[in-house]
């Protein structure tokens, strides 16, 4: 069976210059609210037992999804963003459509076309995507300057990409806001934030027809 390949990060430099025109929610009760939505959304998932597997699988489209009890990384953020109506695997497919050159695919993985059942669930496409359509943040070392509700990408080492979402959930230990993520034991809420080299920093409100 074909696996998932996970694939190399693309260099920050380059995410600004990717960047596409993209409107958000200006209330700031609203994108509040929004993300204190997608915490609980991603907290709700780490009650759930989901068994780590990076088969390549097909899917439906649009909001098709893997077996509920299985997925990799990619899946904890896709499923959170579905709770909230919003499908990752739509929004991601139309905008490669329109700018594939930007995207890995072909550089990282040889592919000449788009695919529904994959392209969404991996890291440096989902790297791509927010920083087209959602908001890049600055990468720092301050603990305050993650909060519950924007995503985290990291390098785990030899260029091997992750993802998670910081949660409103804090460390006793060290205060930190932690971040709820699949490594390969299933959806954990877990005080990692600064386990890995992070290499990306995102908010994401869904498409401009639903930032509102």
């Amino acid at each position: 069976m074909r696996r998932l390949a996970l694939g190399l990060a693309l260099p920050l430099t380059l995410l600004p210059l990717l960047r596409a025109a993209v409107s958000f929610p200006q209330d700031p009760n609203t994108r509040q609210t929004f993300l204190e939505r997608l915490s609980s959304a991603a907290i709700a998932r780490s009650h759930l037992s989901v068994r780590y597997d990076s088969a390549y699988v097909r899917i439906p489209y649009p909001n098709g999804d893997v077996p509920t009890d299985t997925g990799v990384c990619t899946d904890e953020i896709i499923r959170s963003y579905r709770a909230l109506g919003i499908d990752l695997q739509k929004e991601v497919h139309e905008d490669m459509q329109h700018s594939f050159s930007v995207y890995p695919n072909q550089r990282r993985w040889l592919l000449s076309h788009t695919d529904t059942n994959i392209d969404h669930r991996r890291v440096p496409n989902l790297r791509v995507f927010f920083s087209r359509k959602g908001e890049s943040l600055p990468i720092t070392s301050r603990r305050e300057d993650y909060l519950p509700g924007e995503l985290v990408t990291w390098d785990l080492g030899g260029n091997v990409p992750h993802i998670g979402i910081v949660v409103n959930k804090k460390s006793p230990d060290t205060g930190r806001y932690m971040v709820e993520h699949n490594i390969g034991t299933g959806p954990k809420v877990e005080d990692v934030l600064f386990s890995w080299k992070i290499t990306g920093h995102y908010r994401y409100f869904g498409p401009a027809s639903e930032a509102r």
